[in-house]
């Protein structure tokens, strides 16, 4: 670890702290979907802020509160099969078909030994609430098309926000609009996506990140060192990185910092 991330650590995370549990008990996390993904040969790497803090810092960038991987949209389905039967007890898979008012596009493995609320509404009814990862699929996707589904599944966000109805009616009509697009407008985009011989990968349909990955970017898959243990990452991490931020090395104005959670409680 180098001096400016020991001394970014001892500012932000040291141990002990509520953020370093935090981190510890997301490491817990995933330590099992890496258990799962080798004894299954489903291929995952290192993915955002993650994948950057095991660049930059060799773990958890000092100030960050989730973590998330990646893996290619086909895997992902298999995966959400085997992870309910697979999962200690103590871990939860959360997608929209395990928890109905759960309304992302991607999947969360919670851990059921925390609680934690975030600054936005749209958790205040999911079934789980514990710390989580976060599991993206990826996809051929042109950008006109992942540009036009966030702009879909962003009409559940607007009812989220609609204050002025109440919460269980913006669920309500939260559920029907991912509906609509989950069996139906997706599909549609995805079937023509399948013609279009499109090389870039994009989170899943859906997603407002619609910066690319390329399959040579990716694999095959290396390892790279975090939080002292060796996780999957893509084979040219700095393409990826630089792709998706820039200069990543370089950091952010660090008065501007915005965690995920307001609340956070750790039970064991």
């Amino acid at each position: 670890m180098d001096q400016q991330t020991k001394e970014l650590r001892e500012r932000y995370s040291p141990d002990g702290s509520l953020l370093r549990k935090e981190q510890l008990r997301m490491l817990e996390l995933l330590d099992e979907l890496d258990r799962i993904c080798k004894k299954h040969k489903i291929p995952y790497w290192l993915d955002a802020g993650t994948l950057l803090g095991a660049v930059r810092h060799k773990g958890f960038i000092p100030w960050d509160d989730d973590l998330d991987v990646e893996m290619l949209r086909p895997d992902y389905l298999r995966l959400l099969k085997i992870l309910p039967q697979e999962l200690s007890d103590n871990f939860a898979l959360q997608s929209h078909e395990t928890d109905p008012n759960y309304i992302y596009v991607y999947a969360k493995i919670r851990d059921k030994n925390s609680y934690l609320e975030e600054y936005c509404v749209y958790d205040t009814l999911f079934k789980e609430k514990g710390i989580y990862i976060d599991i993206f699929p990826l996809e051929h996707i042109p950008r006109f098309f992942a540009w036009i589904s966030g702009h879909m599944h962003g009409q559940i966000y607007n009812q989220m926000n609609n204050k002025n109805l109440p919460l269980e009616t913006r669920y309500k009509r939260a559920r029907f609009i991912f509906g609509l697009n989950k069996y139906i407008g997706f599909p549609i985009l995805r079937f023509i996506s399948r013609f279009l011989g499109v090389k870039a990968l994009r989170n899943a349909l859906g997603t407002s990140w619609q910066k690319p990955r390329y399959m040579e970017d990716v694999f095959p898959l290396t390892e790279i060192e975090f939080e002292g243990k060796k996780y999957p990452c893509p084979k040219d991490a700095d393409a990826v990185l630089r792709k998706v931020y820039g200069d990543y090395m370089k950091l952010p104005d660090l008065s501007n910092l915005k965690p995920h959670c307001r609340v956070l409680e750790i039970y064991k």
